[in-house]
Order: C-alpha cells, then structure tokens, then sequence
C-alpha cells in the first residue's frame, strides 16, 4: 500500500473546488494508494514521472515513487488550468 503526500497548494487547490468535485476528487486519491496505475491513468510526455487521472472536468497529477512507496499529488485542477507551470 502506498502513502499518500499532499503538497501545500494542493490542500488549497482542493478547498477552492465545489463540494461535489471534491469528494469525488478525494476518492479518487484515496483509491491510488492502492492501485497507483488506475483504468485511465496517463503517462505525461516529457515530465519525467508524472502521472494524471480525470475526474469530470478536473485532473489530479501525481509522481509515483515506486522505490519508497509514495505517492506526491502535485496539482489537482480544472483541465484548462491544470498544464500551466508544471
């Protein structure tokens, strides 16, 4: 089982986002420290080892350490947004 590290803009992101979305988006976190490749989940070109899974409108990135079993949520955004600044 993997843990789950949230960083401090992230924690922002998600209280900025409308109750219906966020629960969804916080199942969807909770669900990758089991399976951190989900149905869906994409691979970012050129990132390194970035990863993001949809959720509605909205996308949550992450990096996987597989050595320490971790998992970094890096942003979780509207699709618009999301990409910018990486």
């Amino acid at each position: 089982m993997y843990n789950l590290l949230l960083r401090k803009p992230v924690e922002k992101q998600l209280r900025k986002l409308p109750t219906r979305i966020r629960i969804a988006v916080a199942k969807k976190i909770k669900a990758l420290t089991k399976n951190p490749y989900p149905d869906g989940v994409s691979k970012l070109t050129g990132m390194g080892n970035m990863y993001r899974i949809r959720c509605a409108d909205y996308r949550i990135v992450y990096i996987i350490n597989n050595s320490e079993l971790v998992i970094v949520i890096i942003r979780v955004a509207h699709r618009k947004e999301v990409y910018r600044d990486l």
